[in-house]
């Protein structure tokens, strides 16, 4: 039976990591994040004191995009691939709020896309492969047999990201938290490269009101119905 790629495409936290990663395990795929591969650039943009007060500068960024180098790795007690910058787990760091509140001007950049979507594609080329993020199925794998893409409220959003980061033991604003989420949504769809947009042939879904087991069955049942198929 042939292996397929699947492309989950979405606002912020719409939960495709959690359905992407509960889709790799159940068929066997190899599962990636493309979020953090982008929260990876801008975690180095922070640390090398190229955002400043939540100006980012673009041109120091670009100059040093050579010296990043980002890989998903197996750590012991860990259930996923953990991010590794230039061999540091920055796992941790990167879901952070602050973090969130930087990362869509990063994205933004067209050589971080660039350098990020070719790394992307090679990890895909043998496909079995469940990958997520906002231009996957637009851009990085355009021929994927399943495009799938998630949407939910602003609000229902805010509260999910909200939840999560309490439960880590962060401490964050309600409203800070749907601001970041709002203003994510536009960058990100308004974006000169790459912009976020359903995919064409994308099942679109809208889990503003769907718990996790209704809609991972939905998508298993289409991701199956497409295996048997190849």
């Amino acid at each position: 039976m042939k292996k397929i790629t699947i492309a989950i495409d979405g606002y912020s936290s719409t939960g495709k990591s959690t359905i992407a990663k509960k889709l790799a395990k159940s068929l066997g795929y190899i599962y990636v994040d493309s979020g953090a591969m982008y929260r990876g650039v801008t975690y180095f943009a922070m640390q090398q004191g190229y955002i400043k007060d939540g100006v980012l500068d673009a041109k120091a960024l670009l100059k040093s995009l050579d010296q990043i180098d980002l890989q998903f790795k197996f750590v012991a007690g860990l259930p996923d691939a953990a991010m590794f910058l230039n061999g540091e787990n920055i796992e941790a760091p990167i879901r952070t709020l602050a973090v969130s509140q930087q990362v869509s001007p990063v994205a933004a950049i067209p050589e971080v896309r660039e350098k990020l979507v070719a790394l992307q594609q090679a990890m895909g080329v043998q496909k079995g492969v469940v990958m997520d993020g906002r231009d996957i199925g637009t851009v990085v794998f355009p021929e994927a047999e399943l495009k799938l893409y998630l949407t939910a409220s602003a609000d229902t959003r805010a509260h999910r990201r909200y939840k999560e980061l309490i439960d880590k033991g962060d401490k964050v604003d309600f409203d800070a938290v749907l601001k970041n989420v709002q203003e994510r949504d536009y960058i990100d769809s308004h974006r000169a490269t790459s912009p976020l947009k359903k995919a064409e042939g994308a099942i679109e879904i809208d889990n503003s009101d769907m718990g996790l087991e209704e809609q991972f069955e939905r998508i298993l049942s289409h991701a199956n119905a497409l295996i048997e198929r190849s």
